[in-house]
């Protein structure tokens, strides 16, 4: 349930863009009738998502809110992240922008895993805190040091299937392929605890 509620902005965006691509002339209506004419069947559907998405990830935050419960930091750099760049994909009509959101975010990610390394703080093992994993410091530098190579190297890869792919190509590689990427990647890490743990002593 926290996967699928990680994961709902980008079900509903690659959902919303599907069904406006299988009706472009119904996708065109609506989204000329809030950002003006000349709009085609290739760029509608992914303004349209943009719009269902950062109402999504507004949605997740107000809910959260509702109910009492604690706002984690990186929903809210998300929200942050989704509202300027898709405000300028709509506002410059450019999808362009859309498209580097993820990079931008992973980027972000792997950027504050780098300042706890100049700062001498694993953010990684306060994150992990809870499931009362011990593993020797080293081990926990490497982890952290993994971390900042995924983020960094899927925002890379986003770039590139951004630039030379389709929008469709894109839009499904954004919630199949990321994914996909992250699930081996954490089985990896997976791996890689469980060899480096240390049996606590009764």
């Amino acid at each position: 349930m926290k996967l699928l509620f990680d994961l709902f902005p980008v079900i509903l965006f690659f959902a919303a863009f599907k069904i406006a691509e299988g009706q472009p002339d119904a996708a065109i209506a609506l989204a000329e009738r809030f950002m003006g004419e000349g709009l085609t069947a290739m760029t509608a559907p992914v303004f349209i998502a943009t719009v269902v998405a950062i109402a999504a990830t507004f949605l997740q935050v107000g809910w959260l809110m509702l109910r009492g419960r604690k706002v984690e930091p990186m929903l809210w750099i998300s929200l942050a992240v989704i509202v300027v760049f898709g405000s300028l994909t709509l506002y410059l009509r450019n999808e362009m922008f859309i498209k580097w959101k993820p990079t931008i975010l992973y980027w972000i990610f792997g950027g504050i895993l780098v300042y706890g390394n100049i700062a001498g703080r694993n953010f990684i093992r306060m994150l992990l805190s809870k499931a009362e994993i011990e593993m020797p410091g080293h081990a926990w530098g490497t982890l952290q040091n993994m971390w900042i190579g995924f983020f960094a190297a899927m925002g890379v890869v986003n770039l590139l299937v951004a630039y030379l792919c389709s929008t469709d190509t894109w839009v499904n590689f954004k919630l199949f392929g990321l994914m996909g990427l992250t699930l081996v990647f954490t089985i990896g890490i997976g791996v890689f605890m469980t060899k480096h743990a240390v049996t606590r002593q009764n």
